[in-house]
């Protein structure tokens, strides 16, 4: 009797970030996102497993509540409760920011996901050289 395995999960989709060479000098902007969708609770998990281990444990993230769907007040990501926040102030239209206590606050912004390649390239390098 043969027996087969079942088959893999297929692979997670690559994380589009780039992110801005460390600086002693604080910056309007620490790199760029381009998620796949407004789906925070989706998207989140797989962004902080592609941060920088130096950035610390993300405690915190602060989105703009009128463009990602719903989100709750903490959710729990790689066994770590992650508080999140939503703000409606214009200056945080695209941005997302998280905070590692002890370590800083990061603010990255967010390609919308249905932005076309030729779209979000140019904002994904601008993101990489830490401006807007």
């Amino acid at each position: 009797m043969a027996t087969t395995s079942p088959p893999p999960p297929p692979p997670q989709p690559l994380l589009r970030l780039s992110l801005a060479p460390q600086s002693v000098m604080p910056r309007a902007i620490d790199g760029a996102w381009w998620p796949r969708s407004y789906d925070l609770l989706a998207e989140l998990p797989q962004l902080l497993a592609g941060l920088p281990r130096a950035w610390g444990h993300i405690t915190s993230v602060t989105v703009n509540g009128a463009t990602w769907s719903a989100v709750p007040d903490r959710m729990l990501v790689s066994h770590q409760v992650v508080r999140l926040h939503r703000t409606l102030t214009a200056s945080a239209a695209h941005t997302i920011v998280l905070v590692a206590p002890g370590q800083g606050r990061w603010d990255l912004m967010v390609v919308p996901p249905d932005a076309t390649e030729e779209a979000a390239e140019p904002l994904m390098a601008a993101g990489a050289e830490g401006r807007t």
